[in-house]
């Protein structure tokens, strides 16, 4: 079972940057791509950013494309989502998770980590 660990969100002020990072206990076939999701409080969980771990390919949906850059670490089993330019809307739960299904969907997940809260002030 793949053990996924998140670290790094916070408080931040709008305009401001933060860097999340997630960490993974091992990689195997079912978590080849990795990526981050979001929850902001009454909304349903978005997907935000995959990548995989052999070729770096990276994927993102529209509306964080040119703000937020997904990027690894193999030799640390490692992830980070690099978010600039928040703004209050990105106040949510950030979610890592790993999939063997490359861009990463909902109903693919084969873990979850715990989440981290991020938090954007105007």
């Amino acid at each position: 079972q793949v053990q996924l660990e998140e670290s790094g969100g916070g408080l931040v002020q709008a305009g401001g940057s933060l860097r999340l990072s997630c960490a993974a206990s091992t990689r195997t076939s079912s978590n080849s791509v990795m990526g981050w999701f979001r929850q902001a409080p009454g909304q349903e969980r978005e997907y935000l950013a995959s990548t995989l771990w052999n070729s770096g390919s990276t994927h993102y949906t529209n509306s964080v494309k040119g703000r937020f850059i997904i990027s690894r670490d193999n030799a640390k089993n490692t992830i980070f989502l690099q978010m600039n330019s928040l703004k209050p809307e990105d106040t949510a739960v950030y979610y890592c998770a790993a999939s063997g299904v490359y861009p990463l969907m909902l109903r693919h997940i084969n873990n979850w980590g715990r989440g981290t809260l991020v938090t954007v002030s105007s």
